[in-house]
């Protein structure tokens, strides 16, 4: 039987790399001399697509594709390939969810406790030789702080649990309250922010949460209030929060996502009150290599005829059919 053809648009994880090579026939887009040649040529032969947030898969390049049946996303977000679209033709779309669930929560603890207690900015501080002339200024606290988390799924109940252990409050906004937790729930994400005042985003990106914390959600925070973003930079309205920053509206934030990755805003990289990461939530070894594993699965289980492994909600699979 002839290898199904896999297109890889960016260079991924090595082990996906392998992983496809091994059982399918892979191109990779991004070496090809020649794109409109490559997609002429090779394209009607391309069955599945593996891919991941920085290589969006809109409408336009879905159409290029007549017969592909497949797209395996490494990452749990999928907010930049068209859902509906792939729909449409019947594309079958898959995500790598919870591998990277405990890695990202772990992610999302450090950076609160870095930005609440400042900690690369001491680190700065002591490494500038001021420690010997005057101790580092005190920090504001976790203590006593009620955290409202946007968004509870996987990955914000994984945080929540940890939350636990530091003895705060928690509260949530989502689509709808869910009975199984003890925490509170905010019907509107404005009432969760002037609950709260630490917000933590998890939230999916896409058009639904596109600015979602907005200059009046920012606002409800007040002064001692600190924003930390684990999810996608769109959902945060970015030219509000810097200004909420520049003002004193709010006391600092800590961020491993942007609006316009890998470009980080100028405003923020000048701000002493604010922890930036690039966008390294899952980035450990293990759980990348995890979640490359799973899209090569996803890949395999589809043309064994196994039906994907982890399909996104919108996809058109129903298992058993």
């Amino acid at each position: 039987m002839q290898p199904v053809d896999i297109l890889m648009l960016k260079a991924m994880h090595p082990d996906v790399i392998s992983g496809v090579e091994r059982r399918f026939t892979l191109h990779r887009l991004d070496t090809a001399p020649d794109a409109e040649a490559f997609f002429r040529e090779v394209g009607p032969r391309i069955r599945g697509l593996a891919t991941g947030a920085q290589a969006p898969v809109d409408r336009t390049l879905i159409q290029r594709l007549p017969n592909l049946a497949v797209i395996a996303s490494l990452g749990v977000g999928y907010d930049t390939i068209d859902t509906a679209a792939a729909a449409e033709r019947g594309i079958i779309v898959t995500h790598t969810p919870d591998v990277l669930t405990d890695e990202v929560a772990d992610l999302a603890l450090g950076l609160l406790l870095a930005t609440v207690r400042q900690i690369p900015q001491a680190d700065r501080y002591l490494r500038g030789g001021h420690w010997p002339r005057q101790t580092y200024p005190l920090t504001p606290t976790l203590r006593g702080r009620t955290v409202g988390i946007l968004g509870l799924g996987r990955i914000g109940r994984a945080i929540a649990r940890r939350l636990e252990g530091f003895g705060v409050a928690i509260a949530y906004h989502g689509r709808r309250p869910q009975t199984d937790v003890p925490y509170a729930y905010h019907p509107t994400l404005l009432g969760l922010a002037e609950a709260a005042d630490v917000l933590l985003v998890v939230a999916p990106g896409g058009p639904e949460t596109t600015g979602l914390v907005d200059a009046a959600v920012l606002e409800a925070l007040g002064p001692e209030g600190i924003v930390v973003n684990v999810a996608r930079g769109s959902v945060i309205d970015e030219a509000a929060l810097i200004q909420a920053l520049r003002s004193g509206a709010i006391l600092g934030a800590g961020l491993d996502v942007f609006a316009r990755e890998p470009h980080v805003p100028p405003e923020l990289i000048a701000m002493d009150h604010v922890v930036l990461l690039p966008h390294v939530g899952s980035a450990s070894v293990q759980t990348r290599a995890a979640m490359g594993q799973l899209v090569v699965d996803n890949l395999v289980a589809f043309f064994d005829g196994r039906g994907p492994l982890t399909p996104v909600p919108e996809t058109p699979w129903t298992a058993g059919a």
